[in-house]
């Protein structure tokens, strides 16, 4: 049994999703302060774990304003080409 699960989660195709997140220069914009200290998280399956990810990290540094994560879809950068269709999990 676990063999064909195996089989049917390498025929699925990845939605990687990266969580990643630094000191912002003003809480109001996007514009990290030192690109050389981003905190790379990692990367995750589907977006699920990386939410889990995500609030984990975002969760113990809620103290720090300018300090933020970001979730991104990298597998919309890898293949742009190829749409998510709604309702489907993982997006």
């Amino acid at each position: 049994m676990a063999e064909s699960q195996d089989a049917e989660a390498d025929r699925k195709p990845q939605l990687l999703h990266l969580v990643f997140g630094g000191d912002l220069e003003d809480i109001e914009s996007i514009r990290f302060t030192d690109l050389h200290e981003l905190d790379i998280v990692g990367i995750y399956p589907n977006y699920a774990t990386a939410y889990d990810a995500w609030k984990d990290k975002a969760q113990s540094t809620v103290d720090n304003a300018r300090r933020r994560y970001f979730i991104v879809h990298l597998h919309r950068l890898l293949d742009p080409e190829t749409e998510v269709l709604p309702g489907r999990a993982g997006s």
